[in-house]
């Protein structure tokens, strides 16, 4: 069976390139850390990673007195020894708020939380194999980050954001304007990812032959590289169907003749169109929550979870790792169950 592993080896060789140049542009030493990540981080993750660590070499050249005559390429590993916990502390405060080329930058206490743990993996490694004899990431306490309800739709809000994408309803004049054209595209696609709860990048990754539907189902490559799986209900068959005759139609550039959905301009659709896409369609129903395609998921895992009861039934069909990481996301939902068996077994027969 033919996959999409095509555009996964792409997306990869991309993402190695990107990550090459920053390791490029950062210190030598930094090199052997991230040989150490090739399989067991995404080339995502590492480059995520470079980026905090490079910026942390920037602050300190330009804000401590220690490495004011630095150049991020003279760093040596031994130099981490000369940093204290309150460098780190200065670091995450710092960040919350500061101008960059003329730009007002801010951070969130997750965006804090992140660069911080890039740096405790980037300490533990030196620390771990002794190239250094201090930790000091470890003595600063992690930004503590307050929970945010799950923002999704509801069942009629999802009923009406079908219907005006097949309809073009509320859309605006300009918007109208490529609505024929494209409806049965975006039709397919938004009802799949609905009806599946499939991440935005496992859709646009998907090739023709990536589609069964002798067993109406899909063959993706998760996140992390693994395969599955995904089935797909009957709305979602009939509105692929459709899309399928409309694809056959299409010539798409070189490169992109297995992509199953196509943009205007003949190439396999992008993630930031598929984001674009959902906030076009969204509008139509809300203004009030900011719908994006992970919104999508959590719609689905919420459905299927009030439907099924079953949170490790939606961790696997959302094909999460860990069961915990579901129940996290799912815990009001949970505790709705929880409040609502509170009377279901009698402690004594009703007189």
């Amino acid at each position: 069976m033919a996959t999409n592993k095509n555009y996964v080896e792409q997306m990869n060789n991309k993402y190695a390139k990107q990550l090459k140049g920053l390791l490029d542009e950062m210190p030598d030493f930094c090199v052997e850390y991230f040989d150490s990540l090739e399989f067991n981080k995404q080339a995502r993750t590492k480059i995520a990673y470079a980026l905090d660590i490079k910026g942390f070499f920037k602050y300190l050249i330009d804000d401590t007195k220690k490495f004011a005559n630095y150049d991020i390429k003279d760093f040596r590993v031994e130099d981490l020894d000369k940093i204290t916990g309150q460098d780190i502390s200065n670091y995450l405060r710092y960040i919350k708020s500061y101008n960059r080329h003329g730009k007002d930058v801010s951070n969130s206490a997750s965006s804090a939380k992140r660069k911080l743990c890039a740096l405790r993996r980037f300490y533990n490694y030196y620390f771990r194999y002794e190239f250094i004899k201090t930790n000091p990431s470890l003595k600063v306490d992690m930004p503590v980050i307050h929970d945010k309800p799950i923002v999704r739709m509801e069942p009629n809000e999802v009923a009406e954001f079908l219907d005006n994408v097949e309809s073009g309803n509320k859309l605006t004049k300009n918007q109208l304007a490529k609505h024929e054209k494209l409806k049965t595209r975006d039709l397919a696609l938004l009802t799949l990812m609905l009806g599946t709860g499939i991440r935005v990048s496992e859709c646009v990754g998907l090739d023709i032959d990536d589609v069964d539907f002798d067993n109406d189902r899909i063959h993706i490559y998760r996140k992390g590289g693994a395969e599955s799986f995904v089935y797909f209900g009957d709305e979602a068959r009939e509105a692929l169907l459709d899309y399928m005759e409309e694809r056959k139609q299409l010539t798409p550039k070189e490169g992109h003749e297995n992509a199953l959905f196509i943009s205007s301009k003949n190439s396999r659709l992008c993630v930031r169109s598929v984001e674009l896409l959902v906030k076009k369609y969204s509008r139509t129903v809300t203004t009030v929550k900011h719908i994006t395609p992970h919104k999508l998921r959590s719609t689905y895992g919420t459905n299927l979870y009030q439907e099924s009861g079953d949170i490790y039934l939606v961790a696997d069909v959302l094909g999460h790792k860990d069961v915990n990481t579901t129940r996290k996301h799912y815990a009001d939902l949970i505790d709705e169950n929880k409040r609502a068996a509170r009377n279901m077994v009698r402690l004594r027969k009703e007189k």
